[in-house]
């Protein structure tokens, strides 16, 4: 929000937070707790939003937040509602925060890729007041970071991380080691003339930039927090194709 101040965060509200209308007064920031569930180690996020932001715009915060990338179907279950993608049959998304009347310790879910769904779990830590000068939806907390898109889940994630660095990898890293030591002892890229050594190194190093994918997207909080600025959210609250 900038350093408008109060006045102008509550009046422009609907401007940043977006599509609902809401009166000045009604305006409050909403600070939840994110976990990714099924996971191994914990991935979590802490963002603060305003109550008239609707849980459309939320999907955006929640896609920039984790560190996703906006390609999938999504729903929250609130209550035993489904609000989300209309694909699902669920209800608009188009309600905000404000309106679901969440108390202080209430959690719901939020599910994006429905065909092996990762399963985030929400919860209302804090309601708070606009604070001046402050910049909303915002980041302010979290770690882990967020699986690689399309990997086939929860359990499939977990599954290239414990392998990520297994002896396969080791046996790569043996690899590279063994020609750069070459290398600096002879001064000379010679051994790249042997056909069959070349090659071996290449895929070596094919494998290992592969299995460094695996290790997902970094989560680094300044750089959320720039992409939320930015309103990179309204764009990932509708589908990427």
């Amino acid at each position: 929000m900038g350093s408008a101040g109060v006045k102008s965060a509550k009046r422009g509200a609907r401007k940043t937070v977006g599509e609902a209308a809401a009166s000045e007064d009604e305006v409050f920031i909403l600070q939840f707790r994110v976990w990714l569930k099924d996971v191994n180690p914990m991935v979590w996020r802490r963002i603060q939003v305003a109550s008239t932001m609707t849980l459309r715009e939320f999907h955006g915060v929640l896609q920039v937040a984790t560190g996703w990338e906006g390609i999938h179907l999504y729903q929250f279950i609130i209550y035993t509602a489904r609000y989300g993608s209309w694909e699902t049959g669920a209800r608009s998304p188009a309600m905000t925060l404000g309106e679901l009347k969440l108390r202080k310790g209430s959690r719901f879910l939020y599910e994006y890729d429905l065909n092996i769904p990762w399963e985030h779990e929400i919860r209302l830590e804090e309601r708070q007041s606009v604070k001046p000068g402050a910049h909303y939806p915002a980041c302010t907390g979290g770690d882990g970071d967020c699986p690689q898109e399309d990997c086939g889940g929860p359990e499939a994630w977990i599954w290239r991380q414990d392998n990520a660095f297994g002896y396969e990898t080791m046996d790569d890293l043996e690899i590279t080691t063994e020609f750069l030591q070459e290398v600096a002892e002879t001064k000379s890229l010679a051994v790249l003339d042997d056909p069959d050594r070349a090659e071996e190194l290449r895929a070596a190093l094919d494998r290992l930039k592969e299995r460094a994918s695996w290790l997902g997207n970094r989560f680094e909080r300044r750089k959320t927090n720039e992409r939320l600025q930015q309103g990179e959210h309204l764009n990932l609250m509708h589908q990427q194709m």
